[in-house]
């Protein structure tokens, strides 16, 4: 960690205290410079904060990198007030794990009532809210995948159907078998490689695969467009970049979560709260899939 001037603000921003920082996977690509959107040293990672605004109340949103720190310059207006119920590790779920299992559902998927899902990584911070968003939705069987009976366990405690063992040799007949012998509709898929392929195997006619990350850092094997017309299912990309460019579609997401956390009627799952010092450990317990829900920073630890 090393010591910097407080940021400049630019026009229309204020400089405050970072409360808090999540973390991404995003971030680790950034590290690597192997992310979407190239990177240039030096660089100061974190895209989402929560920070304590002039009038004493908290407020959450993203940032253009820097959240890593206890200070930053951003324009208060274009951040999200976080109700009193609602934790700063909490408030951190609903942005880019939270806003992301939303669009993939809602806006890429177009879920429909008594559908079968499919949630790779349940227990990672998009699984976690997926899972209950799904549920919540009219899915009709949520299936979900992790690499533990521990995470295992808390998927079906969030309310998937059935789990599924992540390293399973045949995924393709373990997601089948999941939904009775039949094909699913609905893939949420963010590892790459194998998983990808042999999800893409396990769809139903109709059937669509959302992928939004390549956390193996696998490709998987190029799509042949008369596969996808064999039997009418698709491959979609999302980018949650695309959703923070069209400012309604990600207040719709955030406010709503922040909502169904003040009423309790989504459970947030924080996997644990690092300081600046331990930031590498965080994106180690990422990148190793040790970890459980949304990952935190605290910079003032």
């Amino acid at each position: 960690m090393s010591e910097l001037p407080d940021p400049v603000p630019g026009p229309g921003d204020q400089v405050l205290d970072v409360l808090a920082a999540g973390v991404n996977y995003a971030d680790t690509h950034q590290t690597e410079d192997s992310y979407l959107a190239k990177q240039s040293l030096p660089l100061i990672p974190g895209s989402e904060v929560v920070v304590r605004a002039p009038d004493g109340s908290r407020l959450l949103g993203f940032v253009a990198g820097g959240g890593y720190a206890q200070r930053i310059a951003v324009n208060p207006d274009h951040l999200f007030k976080i109700p009193d119920a609602v934790s700063d590790a909490d408030a951190l779920t609903t942005l880019v794990q939270g806003a992301t299992a939303w669009h993939l559902l809602r806006t890429s998927a177009h879920l429909a009532e008594g559908e079968s899902v499919v949630v790779h990584a349940g227990a990672g911070g998009v699984g976690t809210i997926a899972i209950q968003l799904a549920k919540r939705w009219g899915a009709g069987r949520v299936i979900a995948t992790a690499s533990s009976e521990v995470k295992r366990a808390l998927a079906r405690e969030l309310g998937a159907d059935v789990t599924v063992d992540a390293h399973a040799s045949d995924l393709t007949a373990a997601l089948r078998e999941a939904n009775g012998g039949r094909g699913v509709d609905v893939v949420l898929e963010m590892t790459g490689g194998k998983v990808f392929d042999d999800s893409l195997k396990a769809l139903a006619p109709l059937g669509r695969l959302v992928v939004f990350g390549m956390a193996g850092r696998t490709p998987p094997t190029a799509v042949v467009p008369a596969t996808l017309m064999g039997r009418s299912t698709a491959v979609i990309g999302f980018w949650l970049v695309h959703i923070a460019q069209r400012p309604a579609l990600m207040a719709e997401a955030v406010n709503g979560l922040l909502q169904l956390l003040a009423n309790g009627e989504l459970r947030a799952i924080v996997g644990g709260t690092y300081s600046l010092e331990q930031a590498a450990e965080a994106h180690g317990a990422l990148l190793d899939r040790s970890s459980v829900g949304k990952l935190v920073i605290d910079p003032w630890l």
